[in-house]
């Protein structure tokens, strides 16, 4: 599998799924990169803030990255060359990352920076459109599903754990709408790619749904061709 660069795994999916954690252990299974998009929307709302640049402000916000560097490799963030990793996880910056992940004109300077990340390299990256507008062409493309009550409840367990009492009705009513807010947005929609592989996580453990995808992904670098629906 060595000799074959440039290949891409991209996983979609409505949120509360799995795909960061799934992601992340395929990379590992796969012993590719792991490419995390989200850090890389994050990394351009902390830039601006630390800037005192209004996130509303789009054309102002983009025209300013323009001359910032942003790179995600080997599951660290760096801005301009400095190590953000933690930064960009604090409950401010991911208040505020829903700016620059709904402009238009920052959405188009990631994906291009996406495209250069994965150049030469073989990565797995997830996110909302990865294999339909950043990666259309992947090789190997998953949509990773699970049934709103699921994802709720799997919220409400993440959420106990942390000592929190939440209401299970207002999760799941919370997902729904933020299912739909997705799919109907203007920019970086929520879409299933035609000739993706539908893994619903349901009934399955994140390791299972990794061990479902590498041996799709494996079969495809074996005989060096896409991953055949």
């Amino acid at each position: 599998m060595s000799e074959i660069t440039d290949f891409v795994v991209t996983i979609d999916g409505p949120a509360g799924g799995g795909k960061s954690t799934v992601a992340k252990n395929l990379a590992k299974e796969l012993n590719f990169n792991y490419l995390d998009t989200g850090a890389m929307y994050r990394t351009a709302a902390l830039a601006a803030y630390r800037a005192g640049i209004p996130l509303e402000e789009y054309p102002q916000v983009a025209e300013f990255l323009k001359d910032r560097r942003i790179l995600n490799r080997d599951g660290r963030t760096f801005l301009d060359g400095n190590d953000i990793s933690d930064d960009i996880r604090s409950p401010l910056i991911t208040s505020l990352t829903r700016h620059t992940a709904d402009n238009p004109l920052v959405r188009r300077q990631m994906v291009l920076l996406q495209r250069q990340a994965a150049k030469g390299r073989n990565i797995v990256t997830e996110g909302r459109d990865q294999g339909t507008e950043v990666f259309p062409d992947a090789p190997c493309k998953f949509y990773l599903t699970a049934s709103p009550e699921v994802r709720a409840i799997r919220r409400m367990k993440q959420l106990q754990e942390n000592g929190e009492s939440p209401s299970y009705p207002e999760i799941l009513a919370s997902i729904i709408k933020r299912d739909e807010g997705d799919m109907a947005r203007q920019v970086g929609p929520l879409r299933k790619p035609d000739d993706a592989h539908i893994v619903d996580s349901s009934d399955l453990s994140a390791q299972e749904v990794v061990s479902l995808m590498a041996s799709v992904v494996k079969e495809a670098l074996k005989t060096k061709s896409s991953c055949e629906i």
